[in-house]
């Protein structure tokens, strides 16, 4: 590497293990690393001193041209150039990568010397280069008195609840070792990452592989044996494989097969009598006290007492740029439209349903409008059926 030249601090989005440790070993950039492009949105907006982005084509929910559109949506690619990588040969993704504006495109292996050179011209014609006067996503902003009621009732919540909330800690501790709270992440509004918080109702080390596939007997839904590897890349030649490469968590497998591993492991969530919920937990399910640790995301700012469920990561990276990511523009909920809705519908109600309650709510919402859902909300469960 010549003196002369200055490391570039590149956001790179994806997890292939070979082209992140060609990129590191040049020593030509200081690399900030983020699986998918929720992750990527959320240190971007706080951080912005990257000086370029890498993105692989194909992602876990959301490909690297749809990351391309939703960060330039937010006006990230305004100044900080966007390169697209692809591990094999897609003319299809080329074409569209070009179509949709992004600065350029590289297949594997390439030329760590020459991306680096084309970078640097890119970020010096991106700061020299007048940018279109489009309008920018406006992130969502919580009213002040929305805001105050939030605090206002989860905290009296806390302290009316916390001798309740101190029984079922002693009851947990009890019964079984491990945490008091499963934590798991979440997207909010303004695709907000954030931990999660309800108390544990299973065993620990429930979530594990091995655990779920000694219990499939149990399962309801009966689902297909989950593949080592692909059967139908086994009929290919060496080399070829029957659909786009992914790198999950440093395995290089084809989308086919990550996607019949993803459709197992959510049948196996899906057990009748789960051994795994343990005796305290099944009463805190029943009651839903297993979601009262989530007064504390509202004090935290991470979610309000009415608003839109907050989502897995991995459902929010497929809503990224469809019609539903309208639901986004809205705080995340402990209680909203849909949840009153399914109770007065007797718990029917169709994914597609779901998400336009959501979009609804998110064009629509208001501070009175939150107080009737509330009202709404108490009198479907002391009233079942009725809204």
């Amino acid at each position: 590497m010549d003196d002369t030249n200055q490391k570039l601090k590149l956001m790179y989005i994806g997890s292939a293990p070979g082209t992140l440790s060609l990129l590191e070993k040049s020593g030509l950039f200081s690399i900030k690393q983020k699986d998918n492009s929720i992750a990527a949105l959320n240190f971007l907006q706080k951080f912005d001193n990257i000086d370029a982005i890498l993105s692989e084509v194909h992602l876990p929910g959301a490909n690297g041209i749809n990351t391309y559109k939703l960060l330039k949506s937010y006006k990230i690619t305004d100044k900080t150039p966007f390169v697209l990588i692809a591990h094999q040969n897609e003319p299809e993704f080329c074409d569209a990568a070009f179509h949709s504006g992004l600065d350029d495109f590289y297949m594997c292996p390439f030329e760590v010397d020459r991306v680096y050179e084309r970078l640097k011209f890119l970020i010096n014609y991106k700061q020299k280069t007048p940018q279109l006067n489009s309008e920018p996503v406006q992130p969502y902003k919580i009213l002040t008195i929305k805001r105050i009621f939030d605090i206002i009732v989860a905290g009296f919540a806390l302290i009316m609840l916390s001798p309740l909330m101190l029984l079922v800690v002693v009851a947990i501790k009890i019964e079984s070792r491990g945490p008091l709270f499963y934590i798991s992440t979440r997207v909010g509004a303004n695709y907000n990452i954030f931990d999660f918080y309800k108390f544990r109702s299973m065993y620990s080390g429930s979530d594990s592989y091995h655990k779920l596939k000694s219990l499939s007997h149990l399962n309801q839904y009966v689902p297909e044996e989950i593949e080592k590897e692909c059967s139908e890349c086994a009929k290919l030649p060496e080399g070829e494989y029957c659909s786009s490469i992914l790198y999950i968590k440093g395995e290089k497998i084809c989308e086919n097969l990550y996607i019949k591993r993803k459709n197992a492991e959510k049948a196996f969530m899906k057990l009748e009598n789960d051994p795994r919920i343990t005796k305290v937990g099944r009463f805190i399910r029943n009651t839903s006290i297993d979601e009262l640790p989530q007064l504390f995301n509202i004090l935290k700012g991470d979610m309000s007492i009415v608003g839109n469920r907050p989502l897995p990561l991995q459902e929010a990276e497929k809503l990224t740029l469809d019609v539903r990511a309208k639901r986004y523009a809205a705080a995340a909920g402990l209680t909203g439209l849909w949840q009153v809705e399914l109770r007065g519908r007797k718990g029917i109600m169709s994914e597609e349903e779901r998400f336009k309650l959501d979009n609804d709510y998110a064009e629509n919402n208001s501070f009175f409008g939150d107080l009737k859902l509330i009202y709404r909300t108490f009198k479907a469960i002391f009233q079942r059926g009725s809204v």
